[in-house]
């Protein structure tokens, strides 16, 4: 099969003529003028819970690419169905207040989006029906319309639903026109998709939330569940690095610029792990921004750009995590405290998280969804003002002092650390610095850093005895492992997780910080040399 984009790019529209493709960020790709990774597997895949006659919801976190997605899925399909693509974005609240208000505008939104698809003009003037009132006249206007007719219903931003009895209204119409038909008593839409955040299968999480403040919400409404005929939507909407290297690939045939395409995807995808937007944004900066410099080190200039600047994404992310206490504190349990097995994700609040997009599963264990986030929220938790009045400021002298010619001094920072920790928490209550003693340390970089470099948590690596941070300064690498102290063998094995992942970024030499909470410890600073010549630096305080 022909991959969907190139098929896309040889419509005739009033797009036609010669552009000059950018990466996009901003609103939906359109093949002919951005450049694109090619999704032509994962179309495949929604296809076939088409072809079976499925209703699902396509629901992923802020900028995830679903809009996109439909758009794409519109045309894949087109050559066997008939494809109704509308949305509820300029549902306002007036559409929601009754079901006779909303069925009309549903109707009118439908008439719109045939206008673009093959269907004669008659039947799609028979779409128009103003004698439709309630959802029982709505069910028997689709039951005539889609008679006999492979009619597929694509609905995007069904988040802007602002009413629910009414949303959940129409769900339950056509949950009980699919099962009408499974019996061979009605006529219906082929497949339905909707798109949002949330997963709508399980809206009762959202209406739980909101039924503190929405008075059209009610305990009736949260029990019902109108949508639990929808099918699983298990498919991977993020990038894979080969995927990335279609978009790379396409970027590199216009511009020629010698990129090492398949490890330019690889460094894109450890930093992404193929977050749509966040993919695009890196390869935007680097073309527009980068002087379209195509190697590793530039990716992470990139990402360094990207976490300067407020973007919609990111001020999505901080609302939540100011917003919802609990998703907050599971989110630093997580990250920095290490908690990763202590959670199921049948909580609600990790199911939340997943949601937003800030989570994922790894093998039963929670990690943030990929670095960015993590360099993010670190850095939000670092500076939130509550947080801040437990720590005493990092004199600026001590950045001059680690900081020379534009040169990071990995062993002096650590050295500095020690004797800074010594003069401020050593006198804290243990079970309180176990607890903190590795953000104490996200603190003090922050502020050496100050914008300068930054450090990032490898959370699948990380857990609550261990904790593995890289700075990235300028062009340079550094690896440090932060270690809670539980005896010689422990420490021993933490050097041969370090080797490890030294090797992985082809560094000789790395770092171990380690945090001592014995009555009688002994604190030490040395390097030491292994067989093959490789060095740690090793710090116990």
């Amino acid at each position: 099969m022909i991959f969907v984009l190139e098929y896309i790019k040889t419509i005739p529209n009033k797009l036609d003529g010669d552009f000059m493709r950018k990466f996009n960020v901003n609103g939906t790709c359109i093949p002919k003028m951005h450049y694109m990774v090619d999704t032509t597997n994962k179309l495949e895949q929604i296809k076939k819970m088409v072809d079976d006659r499925e209703y699902f919801t396509i629901n992923r976190g802020r900028q995830y690419g679903k809009t996109t997605t439909l758009i794409l899925l519109r045309h894949f399909l087109a050559d066997e169905y008939t494809v109704i693509s509308t949305s509820f974005e300029g549902f306002d609240a007036e559409e929601f207040a009754n079901a006779k208000k909303f069925c009309q505008k549903f109707l009118g939104r439908i008439y719109d989006a045939l206008q673009f698809t093959s269907m004669p003009a008659v039947e799609i003037e028979q779409w128009k029906n103003p004698d439709v009132a309630d959802f029982d006249d709505l069910g028997r206007h689709i039951t005539k319309m889609c008679r006999n007719k492979k009619i597929v219903l694509l609905v995007d931003e069904v988040d802007k639903s602002s009413n629910n009895r009414v949303f959940l209204g129409f769900l339950s119409k056509l949950r009980e026109k699919y099962l009408a038909r499974a019996a061979e008593m009605d006529f219906t839409f082929h497949s339905v998709i909707l798109a949002g955040v949330y997963d709508i299968k399980n809206i009762k999480l959202r209406l739980v939330q909101e039924g503190l403040h929405n008075p059209s919400v009610t305990e009736t409404t949260i029990n019902n569940s109108p949508w639990n005929i929808a099918a699983d939507f298990d498919v991977d909407m993020s990038f894979l690095a080969i995927e990335i290297e279609t978009m790379l690939t396409e970027y590199e045939n216009d511009h020629q610029t010698g990129m090492d395409v398949t490890a330019i995807a690889k460094e894109i995808y450890d930093y992404t792990d193929g977050y749509p937007v966040l993919v695009s944004n890196i390869c935007k900066k680097i073309d527009e921004k980068l002087d379209k410099d195509w190697t590793t080190k530039t990716v992470r200039r990139a990402v360094k750009m990207i976490l300067t600047e407020e973007s919609p994404l990111f001020d999505s992310l901080i609302k939540n995590l100011e917003s919802n206490e609990g998703l907050r504190n599971l989110i630093y349990d997580v990250l920095l405290v290490g908690n990763r097995w202590s959670y199921t994700f049948s909580n609600p609040t990790v199911g939340l998280g997943v949601r937003y997009g800030y989570f994922k599963n790894d093998n039963s264990r929670l990690l943030i969804s990929n670095k960015i986030f993590e360099l993010r929220i670190t850095d939000y938790f670092v500076n939130r003002e509550q947080m801040l009045r437990l720590k005493s400021p990092v004199p600026s002298q001590l950045q001059t002092s680690i900081i020379k010619d534009d040169k990071f001094d990995m062993q002096i920072c650590l050295e500095r650390f020690a004797k800074y920790y010594h003069e401020h928490y050593s006198d804290k209550k243990v079970k309180f610095v176990e607890k903190e003693c590795r953000y104490f340390f996200l603190f003090f970089l922050n502020s050496i850093l100050n914008g300068r470099g930054f450090a990032h948590i490898e959370s699948a690596f990380t857990d609550d005895r261990r904790m593995d941070v890289v700075i990235n300064f300028l062009d340079e690498q550094y690896v440090i492992e932060l270690k809670i102290w539980k005896g010689d063998a422990y420490i021993d094995k933490g050097h041969t997780q370090l080797l490890g992942y030294m090797d992985k970024k082809s560094l000789d030499t790395g770092y171990m910080l380690i945090f001592d909470f014995n009555v009688n410890k002994k604190p030490r600073q040395e390097w030491i040399t292994l067989n093959d010549g490789r060095k740690i630096f090793e710090v116990q305080i």
